[in-house]
């Protein structure tokens, strides 16, 4: 039986299902992986199962304290075991409805290329840009997820802001334009057609590829429109399934399915209309959750 003064079970449930997006969102913006997002979550639903409900006057603000403070202690083990990373390290891309991408904001904040510059910040100020900047969650609430106080939380926001935009995409991109040049990027590399490669690159594009030390990949950054162009058309024989075209963080993507297993995930960057960034994932670890369908919301 329930004890007076205190809320159902069914009632918390409830209340966790509500807010469970969110919360995976805020989760895997703070760690870009979905893994671990889903492992802050259980133990957010641990610690939220044993609260008296009767005593939290705001749910949603109680439950994203919960979900920051578990990310914050997960982003610092993260960041040891990135250390001994074989190669380079990717986000985890996820599956995404449609309807995201039509979310500008949201689809911008859970992009490869902006989780590859959410992972140049320090935890505690990629915790408040993301409650700040990505959903508006008021300072003094913040404050209480990362344990400071409003100013300090304030000055670690309006840091985190310019070191975010100075690095984040140039200028906006719509999905139709992303959607043509993913379009004429997988022509160019599927037929081996070198001069349109360079055509779509930009002078200073780099390509990144993640393996885990487990898949073949490129073992370094490779930076500059003529050898990522002939890396590509070199390679692009040897594709052994057609690439398809996916939402994949709230973007169009291009995936390689392999046996009915996600092979290869390829997102790509885009600034002032040429490809900037090129990122493929090819670790199996992180594209487990890419056969299933997931879908962020707020």
């Amino acid at each position: 039986m329930t004890a007076p003064g205190e809320a159902s079970p069914d009632l918390a449930t409830e209340t966790f299902l509500a807010h469970r997006n969110l919360l995976f969102t805020v989760a895997y913006e703070m760690l870009g992986s979905a893994a671990d997002a889903e492992d802050v979550l259980q133990e957010t639903w641990l610690k939220w199962a044993g609260v008296n409900l009767a005593e939290i006057r705001e749910h949603r603000a109680y439950l994203v304290r919960i979900t920051t403070r578990q990310a914050l202690t997960r982003l610092r083990t993260l960041g040891r075991r990135k250390e001994s990373y074989i190669g380079t390290w990717l986000p985890e891309p996820l599956l995404t409805a449609p309807d995201v991408a039509e979310d500008v904001e949201l689809a911008d904040s859970v992009s490869m290329a902006m989780l590859l510059v959410l992972e140049t910040l320090r935890p505690t100020e990629r915790a408040v840009f993301v409650l700040r900047e990505v959903f508006d969650v008021p300072y003094d609430e913040i404050a209480e997820a990362v344990g400071k106080t409003p100013a300090a939380v304030r000055q670690i926001g309006h840091r985190a802001r310019s070191h975010v935009s100075a690095r984040r995409p140039r200028g906006d991109v719509t999905p139709a334009e992303t959607r043509g040049a993913l379009t004429a990027f997988q022509k160019a590399v599927e037929t081996g057609d070198l001069q349109g490669l360079l055509d779509l690159l930009a002078p200073d594009v780099v390509f990144l590829g993640d393996g885990g030390g487990v898949k073949q990949a490129v073992p370094r950054p490779i930076v500059g429109a003529d050898k990522v162009a002939r890396l590509l058309t070199a390679g692009g024989a040897r594709i052994p399934a057609p690439l398809r075209p996916m939402q994949v963080n709230g973007h169009p993507a291009l995936v390689l399915t392999l046996d009915g297993e996600v092979d290869t995930v390829l997102t790509l960057r885009i600034d002032d209309g040429k490809i900037t960034g090129l990122y493929a994932v090819r670790n199996p670890a992180k594209l487990s959750h890419m056969d299933s369908e997931t879908a962020l919301r707020r």
